[in-house]
C-alpha cells in the first residue's frame, strides 16, 4: 500500500422524467387509501406532509407506482431505466473530468432497488466502449450506505494502484419497491421519504486542488441485523425499517465519529464540510442536533432531501455534487457519512489539496 491519495475529479447527478410535488402525491395517496378508515388515512397523510420532501422523481408514473404490478413488471422497468440513467450520469461526469470512457480502470455500480444479471457495469462497458481489461464491482445489497461504501472501495483500489482512475455509478429506484397491498407503516414511511435518482463520481490523480480521499472506514453495529433492509416477496422488495434506527445512531454516534477523526489527528471542529446521507427527517434532525453542538450544519443534506427525497445510495452523492459545484478551498476538510443495512455506518475523510 502506498501513500498515494486519489482525488475526486468530477461528479454528476440525474433524475428520471416522472415527477410530482407533495400536494399532487397526497391526492394520489388519498385515492389509494380510500377504503381505509379515516384515522389511518390522516396518519399516513401527515407522514407525507411532514416528511420535509417537497418533490419526488420516479422511473414510472404514479399510477404505475401504486398499481398491483408484478415483480417482473416492475423490475423490467427498473432495468430499462437504470441503463439509461447510468449512462447519462457517467457520460456527464466524464465530460466534466475531460476524460474518455477508455480512461477508466475500475467501475463500481451501486443499486439495491432492483435486480439484474449481468449487472449495470457490464452494460456500461459495452454501451460506452470501455476498455476490455477494466475492473468491475457491482455493489447490490448495502442500501443507503452504499454510496459511501463505493467511495471506500474506490479509495482502497486506487491507493493500491496509483495513477489509475475509477468511476462510481449509483442508480436507485426506491419508488419501484412500493408494495400495493402493504399498508404497514414501514411501506408508508418509505413511500413518503424516498425518490428515484442517479449519481456518478470520477476519482483518480490530479495536479489541481480537489477533494482528496485521506481515510475511509466502516463501522458495524453488533446484533442489529434487522434494523433495515428488504424482504423479497412475490410482489418485489418489501421494506424493513425499524423505528429504533435514530435511537441506535444516537447511542453510537460518538463511537462512529471521534475515533475515526482522532486517528487522523482531527476533531469534528476541524471539519469544514459535512456530506451526510439524508435518510429521512428524524435521522436528519437527530444528526443535525448532534452536529450543532459542534458548530456544524447539514444545510446541503436537508436541501437534497427537500428537492429529491431519499434516493438510497445515490443521495449522499447528490450532497457531494452540491459541494463540488460550490467548490472548496485548499486546506478544507470534508466528512462523508452514511448509514445502511447491516446495520452499519460508512465514513470517508476528505481534504482539499
Amino acid at each position: 500500500m502506498t501513500n498515494y491519495s486519489p482525488k475526486i475529479l468530477a461528479t454528476s447527478t440525474a433524475v428520471p422524467k416522472y415527477t410530482k410535488d407533495t400536494s399532487e402525491i397526497l391526492a394520489d395517496i388519498g385515492e389509494h387509501l380510500k377504503d381505509h378508515d379515516e384515522r389511518f388515512r390522516r396518519k399516513v397523510m401527515r407522514i407525507f406532509e411532514y416528511a420535509q420532501v417537497d418533490r419526488r422523481y420516479s422511473i414510472m408514473p404514479s399510477d404505475q407506482v401504486l398499481a398491483p404490478l408484478s415483480f417482473e413488471e416492475k423490475n423490467d422497468t427498473y432495468v430499462e431505466n437504470v441503463k439509461i440513467l447510468g449512462q447519462q450520469v457517467l457520460s456527464e461526469a466524464l465530460e466534466k473530468a475531460k476524460l474518455s470512457p477508455k480512461d477508466m480502470d475500475f467501475i463500481i455500480t451501486v443499486s439495491c432497488t432492483g435486480f439484474m444479471i449481468p449487472s449495470l457495469d457490464a452494460y456500461l462497458i459495452n454501451a460506452m466502449d470501455m476498455k476490455q481489461d477494466i475492473m468491475r464491482l457491482p455493489v447490490t445489497e448495502m442500501g443507503c450506505a452504499a454510496g459511501v461504501s463505493a467511495m471506500i472501495y474506490a479509495h482502497q483500489f486506487l491507493r493500491a494502484n496509483p495513477n489509475k482512475r475509477a468511476a462510481i455509478v449509483s442508480v436507485e429506484s426506491p419508488m419501484s419497491t412500493f408494495q400495493h397491498n402493504d399498508f404497514s407503516m414501514a411501506n408508508m414511511v418509505s413511500a413518503a421519504i424516498f425518490g428515484d435518482g442517479a449519481a456518478c463520481v470520477i476519482l483518480g490523480p490530479s495536479d489541481e486542488v480537489a477533494p482528496t480521499l485521506i481515510d475511509s472506514e466502516m463501522f458495524h453495529f453488533n446484533d442489529e441485523i434487522d434494523m433495515m433492509g428488504f424482504k423479497l416477496t412475490n410482489a418485489g422488495f418489501q421494506m424493513i425499517l425499524s423505528p429504533e434506527v435514530p435511537m441506535k445512531i444516537e447511542e453510537r454516534f460518538g463511537d462512529i465519529l471521534h475515533p475515526f477523526l482522532a486517528k487522523n489527528d482531527l476533531a469534528i471542529g476541524d471539519i469544514d464540510h459535512l456530506i451526510f446521507h439524508p435518510g429521512g427527517k428524524k435521522i436528519v434532525q437527530l444528526v443535525e442536533k448532534l452536529f450543532a453542538e459542534m458548530n456544524q450544519n447539514l444545510d446541503d443534506t436537508k436541501e437534497v432531501l427537500r428537492l429529491f427525497g431519499n434516493m438510497s445510495s445515490a443521495t449522499v452523492l447528490f450532497v457531494l455534487d452540491r459541494l463540488m459545484t460550490r467548490g472548496g478551498k485548499e486546506g478544507d476538510r470534508g466528512l462523508m457519512l452514511s448509514f445502511g443495512p447491516g446495520f452499519s455506518a460508512q465514513r470517508v475523510l476528505l481534504e482539499w489539496k
